[in-house]
């Protein structure tokens, strides 16, 4: 996937939001399997919070529609609008001109 997204084939900020998406999620699988032992109210506020993005990751970004036709930018666009639901401090894969330019639009 990495020798087809970027700047001059998709849109310069692929390589970044794709790798912070993944992590994320990966993360929320790991709070998950935490939650199913203490239970979700003995979550840290973070963890929680991370259970809120990983909702909304499933529900506005995988879900694509089997006939929903979303173009690159629009699927970027609705990664950057999930991610902003995490901190900025926790977007370590993200630059700070990206974070500047996209978060929370």
């Amino acid at each position: 996937m990495k020798d087809g997204i970027g700047e001059g084939m998709t849109r310069g900020d692929h390589a970044h939001i794709a790798s912070q998406l993944f992590a994320a999620y990966s993360h929320v699988k790991d709070v998950r399997a935490l939650a199913a032992v203490i239970g979700e109210e003995e979550l840290a506020p973070l963890d929680k919070v991370y259970l809120e993005f990983g909702n909304r990751f499933e529900r506005e970004f995988l879900s694509q529609g089997e006939y929903e036709d979303r173009s690159i930018e629009q699927t970027l666009d609705i990664g950057w609008k999930v991610i902003s639901h995490l901190p900025k401090d926790e977007l370590h894969r993200i630059s700070e001109e990206e974070l500047n330019k996209y978060y929370g639009k």
